[in-house]
C-alpha cells in the first residue's frame, strides 16, 4: 500500500502555474466534434466464462454477495450494474442434462488446465442468475456440437433458460467464435470440415435460432416475440490468422435474416499471453499499440455500419476482450499496468463509437478483474485489473439517460506513453482523463523513502474559455508501480474484500480532495506520476 510520504507528495502535483512557455500544450476543443464517441448504457461490462458463472454469482443457498458488490460500486458511478455475458468457450463444450442434480459437474483434461475439456450442467445452473439483484445477462448456447444428441440437449435447456431469465434478458448468444470451429483451439480437433464457410454458419445459426424459437414458444411464448428474441451475434474472434469466416461475408449470407439481432458483437484481445516478446511497456503500456489493436475492431465497425441493409441502430460492440489472450500471463495482465491498459483501451474505444465493451473473465485467469472464490491456485479477492473498470466508469457516469450520455474523444498526443482523453456533456466540457504510461516497476530497488525516484509528466492542458475561470477536482488511479498486483487505489479508496468485502472504503493515508485551476493564458498544469492516471472533473 502507498506510504503518507510518497502520497502527499503526490497531492501536490495538480496545481495551477503560470505558463511558462515551450513545452507542447494540449488543445482542449471547446466543444465535442460530431463525430464524438457516445457510450451505450452499461459500457462497462463483463463476459463471464460460461463454466466458471455459479463461482461468480454462487446459487440460490450461497449467493456471491462479494461479486455482487464489486458490481454495485460499478452502478454507483454509471446509474446501473454491468450486463454479464455468460459465455465463453465452455458454453461451446457444455451439455444440459436435464436430470442432472448438480448445478454442473466440469472435467479437466489435467488439474492445472484453465478450461474444462467439457461439462455437463442442470436445471441447477439457472439459480445462479438470481443472486445478483437488477442485473441483466446474456446466456450462451452451444453451437459447436453438431450431432443429434447435442441439438436435443440444447432444445431441452431453452425452456429452462428462458423461464430463468424472465426479466433479466438482454439477448442469447449462440456459439462462441464459430470462426474458429474448422481448425479448432489451440490444443482441440476441429468440429466442422475445411470446407465449412460463411453460408454454412448462417445456415446451421438460422435453423438452431428457429428451433429454439419453437421450443422456447411452449412455455415462454412472450420471449419469443419478434420483440424479445434477440441475439448477440456472430461473436467471431475476428482476429487476423486465427479466424477461417469473414463476419461480413456471414452478414452478407443473411445472418440477419429473421431480424433478431440485439447487437453486431464480435470478439478481440490486444494480444496473447503465448507471443513472444510481451511485456507491460511495450505491449500495454503503450498508446501506440492499444490504438493499433483497438483501431482493428474500429475499422471493422465502419465497414460493417457500411454494408447494404446493416440497420443504422444496430450497436456494434466488444462482446469478449481484455489484455492478454488465452485467459492471461502473470505479473502482466494481472498488474495495475492491465488496469491502466483498461483505462486507456475502453475509452479509446468509446471514443470511436464501440458501444458497449464486456472484459472477459473466469476464475483462476490472470486478466481477471476479481477472484470470486477461494481455489489452490488463486485467493478470493478483487485484482488490479478491476480499478481500471472503476476509473471508466466514473469517467463516463450516469449513462442511463440517453440526452445526458457523455460524447468522448481521444485527444492526440505526441508520446506514446501518454494518453488523454476528454468527454463533454451537452456540449461542455466536463472531465479529462489522463494517462501516464511511463513504467515504474515498484519491486526493482525502488527505494520508498526518496518518492521523487519516480518520475512525474506534467501535462499542460489549453482550457476552453467557458472552463478556464473554473475549479477543477482531481480524482486519482494509484499503486506503487506499475507491476503491483494489490495496494490499488482509486480517488483514495480500496475496494478489497480483506476490508469490506469488496465494498468502498476511503483509506485514511491517501492524500485525496485535490483541485485545480487554470493559469495564464488557460493553461492548467497537472502533474501525473509514471505508471499512473488522473482524471479531472470541472463542477
Amino acid at each position: 500500500m502507498w506510504t503518507r510520504n510518497v502520497i502527499v507528495a503526490a497531492a501536490s502535483l495538480a496545481q495551477a502555474w503560470p505558463h511558462p512557455g515551450g513545452s507542447a500544450v494540449i488543445p482542449i476543443p471547446q466543444s465535442p466534434p460530431s463525430n464524438a464517441g457516445v457510450p451505450l448504457e452499461n459500457f462497462v461490462s463483463f463476459s463471464i466464462e460460461f463454466s466458471y458463472f455459479p463461482d461468480y454469482a454462487g446459487n440460490a443457498t450461497h449467493p456471491n454477495t462479494f461479486s455482487n458488490s464489486l458490481l454495485e460500486n460499478i452502478r454507483a458511478y454509471s446509474g446501473s450494474k454491468p450486463y454479464i455475458r455468460v459465455g465463453g468457450s465452455s458454453q461451446d463444450n457444455a451439455l444440459f442434462v436435464e436430470s442432472q442434480q448438480e448445478g454442473a459437474i466440469l472435467n479437466f483434461a489435467s488439474p492445472t488446465a484453465d478450461q474444462p475439456a467439457n461439462l455437463t450442467f442442470g436445471p441447477n445452473f439457472f439459480q445462479s442468475y438470481h443472486t445478483w439483484p437488477n442485473t441483466t445477462f446474456t446466456h450462451g448456447f452451444n453451437l459447436k456440437y453438431n450431432s443429434t444428441a447435442a441439438h436435443e440437449a440444447l432444445l431441452a435447456e431453452a425452456p429452462y433458460a428462458c423461464s430463468s431469465l424472465r426479466g433479466q434478458l438482454l439477448a442469447w448468444e449462440l456459439g462462441n467464435e464459430a470462426d474458429g470451429y474448422s481448425f479448432g483451439y489451440p490444443g482441440s480437433p476441429a468440429y466442422r470440415p475445411a470446407s465449412y464457410n460463411e453460408a454454412d454458419y448462417v445456415s446451421e445459426w438460422l435453423n438452431l435460432t428457429r428451433a429454439i424459437r419453437a421450443a422456447m414458444r411452449k412455455s415462454c411464448p412472450d420471449l419469443a416475440s419478434n420483440s424479445e428474441y434477440e441475439y448477440y451475434a456472430p461473436s467471431f474472434a475476428s482476429s487476423p490468422g486465427f479466424s477461417m469466416l469473414d463476419q461480413i461475408k456471414a452478414w452478407d449470407a443473411g445472418l440477419d435474416t429473421d431480424h433478431d439481432l440485439k447487437v453486431f458483437a464480435t470478439h478481440h484481445y490486444q494480444a496473447a499471453a503465448t507471443d513472444p516478446g510481451i511485456s507491460l511497456q511495450a505491449t500495454l503500456m503503450n498508446h501506440t499499440v492499444t490504438a493499433a489493436s483497438v483501431n482493428y475492431v474500429i475499422n471493422q465497425s465502419n465497414v460493417m455500419h457500411a454494408q447494404p441493409g446493416y440497420p443504422p441502430n444496430l450497436p456494434f460492440i466488444l462482446g469478449e476482450g481484455n489484455s492478454l489472450a488465452r485467459q492471461g500471463a502473470p505479473g502482466l495482465s494481472n498488474s495495475f499496468g492491465a488496469a491502466l491498459w483498461g483505462v486507456d483501451a475502453n475509452l479509446l474505444l468509446a471514443s470511436q463509437n464501440i458501444s458497449r465493451f464486456h472484459m472477459h473473465q473466469g476464475t483462476n485467469y490472470r486478466y481477471q478483474a476479481w477472484q470470486p472464490i477461494d481455489t489452490p491456485r488463486v485467493t478470493k479477492g478483487t485484482k488490479a485489473p478491476y480499478y481500471g473498470n472503476i476509473a471508466v466508469a466514473a469517467f463516463l457516469g450516469d449513462l442511463t439517460v440517453p440526452a445526458n450520455r457523455p460524447h468522448v474523444i481521444n485527444l492526440p498526443l505526441a508520446n506514446e506513453l501518454q494518453a488523454a482523453y476528454a468527454s463533454y456533456v451537452h456540449g461542455q466540457l466536463s472531465k479529462i482523463m489522463l494517462i501516464n504510461l511511463h513504467d515504474f516497476n515498484a519491486t526493482e530497488g525502488n527505494n520508498y523513502t526518496t518518492p521523487t525516484h519516480r518520475g512525474v509528466q506534467t501535462f499542460e492542458l489549453q482550457i476552453p474559455d467557458s472552463c478556464s475561470d473554473r475549479t477543477a477536482s482531481v480524482q486519482r488511479l494509484l499503486a506503487n508501480g506499475s507491476d503491483a498486483v494489490s495496494g490499488v487505489t482509486f480517488d483514495g479508496y480500496s475496494y478489497n474484500y480483506e476490508l469490506a468485502g469488496g465494498k468502498p472504503v476511503l483509506l485514511g493515508n491517501v492524500t485525496r480532495g485535490e483541485t485545480v485551476r487554470a493559469g495564464w493564458g488557460g493553461v492548467m498544469r497537472v502533474g501525473v506520476e509514471d505508471s499512473s492516471a488522473v482524471m479531472i472533473t470541472f463542477s
